[in-house]
């Protein structure tokens, strides 16, 4: 809610923004969720910008919440990405968290991810992790990117932080999982959608990171309704 506060305040640092509801909590249908108090003018002016806001961010806390009761009861994290809208992702990722979801990096400078163009341009693993480790303080962490278990053991021998499991299948990331389990941190990734979560969390991973939190989450219908004083 305080990013719609925030908005009417830029119109009017006057305007009286009262919150029905606390952050992360679940409402049912036509909850009022604000009481916004202040001339019809600022109301109207910052109305869609505030709705767009709330729905949006809304949607993706909503999503998130889904996906992490899906997996309560295993020992994994449910992890965002970078696939976010230009301009918005410290609110987006922000609204992963409400949530209950974790975020991943929020851009390059944070975390060393090695994905498959990377190993191209690099010429594989063991080439890409050595010059990275050439220009990077020894305490960011690597994590590598891997579609079969060949590179899966190239990666654990380079001993990097977190191996990334990219689109495998389940009796795939079953074997994975029961090699490099100990050893490193592992990450399901990937088109994992909800109906099939379950199913990844039982594998093992520690990690399963999911690009529709952000990149297509439909956002919630929210409306403001404006009751004159007069």
């Amino acid at each position: 809610m305080g990013v719609a506060a925030l908005v009417f305040k830029r119109l009017d640092s006057n305007i009286l923004f009262q919150e029905k509801i606390k952050e992360g909590e679940k409402v049912p249908p036509q909850k009022v969720l604000a009481e916004i108090t202040g001339s019809a003018s600022v109301l109207l002016k910052g109305e869609r910008v505030a709705l767009n806001f709330l729905q949006r961010l809304s949607g993706i806390a909503t999503i998130t919440s889904r996906y992490c009761q899906e997996v309560k009861d295993f020992p994994v994290q449910i992890l965002d990405t970078r696939k976010t809208t230009p301009g918005i992702r410290i609110l987006e990722k922000y609204a992963v968290r409400v949530g209950g979801g974790h975020n991943h990096r929020f851009g390059l400078y944070d975390a060393v991810l090695i994905k498959d163009n990377h190993l191209a341009v690099a010429g594989g693993i063991k080439a890409a992790v050595v010059a990275v480790r050439a220009q990077i303080s020894p305490t960011l962490k690597i994590e590598v990117e891997v579609e079969n278990l060949s590179q899966l053991q190239e990666a654990l021998e380079m001993k990097v932080d977190i191996i990334m499991l990219d689109n495998m299948n389940l009796e795939m990331m079953k074997e994975a999982v029961k090699i490099a389990k100990g050893k490193v941190l592992i990450e399901a990734s990937g088109g994992i959608t909800l109906e099939k979560l379950k199913e990844v969390a039982q594998t093992g991973v520690d990690f399963i990171s999911i690009g529709a939190l952000t990149h297509s989450v439909k956002a919630l219908d929210m409306s403001m309704e404006i009751i004159s004083s007069r």
